[in-house]
């Protein structure tokens, strides 16, 4: 039995020696080191699938970052026309720090070209959304890219289905990536095999079940017709849209791109279908700026994209640096709230300093219970530095959009989340438009009448039990 307990002994003393050399190696933040740490080593198994599933960090994606810099070369060299001006846009357009520092910031940490030849609508719901694509869609005449995190097999996406089958048997390029894991709910196998009989690509981001990339999805919001024509925003297909689903009714944002912002989102597609597929789908002419060009339109727009294999948490950042420079008012909307530490302390620091700051958060529902209570301990935390959340009532937020000073605002698919600012694949459009900006505000101002005011003073006297359930789920926030 002394011979036993000396080998477990010894096999844990390696075993606690080894995780620790690697967790400390990896030259993390003090705290995230010490609780891998911790988790190692009271609970090897449970903590280890953990890591594996949440933990690791961006070098585990060392495949896919060599595909992004074998591409980089030919995407710049195949942009070069955009590329081009972009100097010159970012100093005409540059009239305040603010602005220049942004744009800086966003062609650097994601590399995104500033684009200026762009037309650019905000489609407020599906209702506004779902029929203009469809008749993009029906117009195409050489290629349709689609990838969307949760893609439903229900009425509308048979709707989609007929019209994609259509071009695709007429001879239009089709190709669609779905997330396996956010598309599961209702998904019929047979509809991607009638797909792919009217010669439709559908494809899955990933395999669901590779330990691998299990827990690192692909949220983004893609639709690019002929390379000219693009969507993206926070709403993804189904009927869920149209008749809010579990929920009386949806409230979601998205935009139509008319120009070299499509090109843009088009180019984001093809290193997707290319990690997902293998496939090598970049062209002179698949890529062509000067066909992009709208007749109408001069509107400034950069695409930007992160990722767990990013180089840095770009639309982390992005949302930093639009609170941070705000000189007059933010406004933000998201489904979740469940904060890091720099965004939370952002937001607290914008508001003790004057600066209005309002967030508008969709009130939990059946499907969200525990990034809800997990959301309480962070609204409570900023609303005491004065910071105004508003839960939306009507029905389910799920638009994800931040506006500052009447002047700038992003559009996209991240939410105000850990997951979203870490963990899965998203995408944001940032409009340089005072006018778009302001029509943003405006549907924001109107969202208003459909909510309550976060009461902290109410939250501190619920019960206890409550409150310390709100903390446990807190715990979980990198997970949600």
């Amino acid at each position: 039995m002394d011979q036993i307990g000396n080998i477990v002994t010894a096999s844990l003393t390696v075993y606690a020696l080894a995780t620790g050399i690697f967790l400390i190696s990896e030259n993390r933040r003090p705290q995230a080191t010490l609780a891998w740490m911790l988790a190692f080593f009271f609970a090897p198994g449970i903590g280890l699938l953990a890591y594996v599933l949440f933990g690791r960090p961006r070098k585990a994606f060392s495949r896919r970052n060599l595909l992004g810099e074998d591409l980089e070369g030919r995407v710049v060299s195949l942009l070069r026309p955009i590329l081009g001006r972009e100097d010159e846009a970012i100093t005409k357009l540059s009239n305040n720090s603010g602005h220049r520092r942004l744009m800086t910031l966003v062609r650097r940490n994601s590399r995104s070209a500033l684009t200026t030849r762009n037309k650019v609508e905000i489609l407020q719901d599906a209702a506004a959304f779902y029929p203009r694509m469809m008749e993009d869609l029906k117009a195409a005449r050489h290629s349709i890219y689609l990838q969307y995190f949760i893609w439903r097999t229900d009425g509308f996406g048979e709707q989609l289905k007929s019209i994609l089958a259509e071009k695709a048997r007429s001879g239009i390029q089709v190709r669609l990536l779905y997330d396996p894991l956010g598309s599961r709910a209702d998904f019929n196998p047979g509809y991607v095999a009638d797909m792919q009989a009217a010669g439709v690509q559908m494809v899955p981001t990933s395999p669901l079940y590779r330990i691998h990339t299990i827990s690192y999805r692909n949220h983004r919001k893609i639709t690019v017709v002929d390379g000219t024509i693009g969507y993206t925003g926070g709403m993804n297909i189904g009927d869920e849209h149209i008749d809010g689903g579990k929920y009386p009714s949806w409230r979601d944002t998205q935009i139509r791109l008319t120009g070299e912002a499509a090109t843009l989102l088009q180019a984001v597609f093809m290193v997707d279908w290319q990690s997902a597929t293998g496939e090598d789908l970049f062209s002179e002419s698949a890529l062509a700026t000067e066909n992009a060009v709208p007749a109408e339109g001069d509107i400034p727009v950069q695409i930007l994209t992160s990722g767990p294999d990013s180089d840095w948490a770009a639309i982390r950042q992005l949302y930093f640096t639009m609170i941070s420079t705000a000189r007059r008012h933010v406004f933000l909307q998201s489904p979740y709230f469940v904060l890091d530490a720099s965004i939370a302390e952002a937001l607290k620091t914008a508001a003790l300093s004057g600066i209005d700051v309002r967030v508008m958060l969709s009130a939990p529902g059946p499907s969200d219970i525990l990034a809800g209570w997990a959301g309480n301990t962070y609204m409570a935390e900023v609303v005491a530095a004065g910071v105004r959340v508003y839960l939306y009532t009507k029905g389910y937020l799920h638009a994800k959009t931040i506006s500052v000073d009447s002047e700038i605002c992003s559009i996209g698919s991240a939410n105000m989340d850990i997951r979203s600012f870490s963990i899965n694949y998203e995408l944001n459009a940032v409009l340089y438009s005072a006018r778009l900006t302001t029509e943003l505000e405006r549907a924001f101002e109107r969202d208003l009448a459909y909510c309550t005011a976060f009461d902290v003073a109410e939250y501190r006297r619920r019960n206890p039990l409550l409150r310390f359930r709100d903390s446990v789920a807190r715990l979980l926030s990198p997970l949600m």
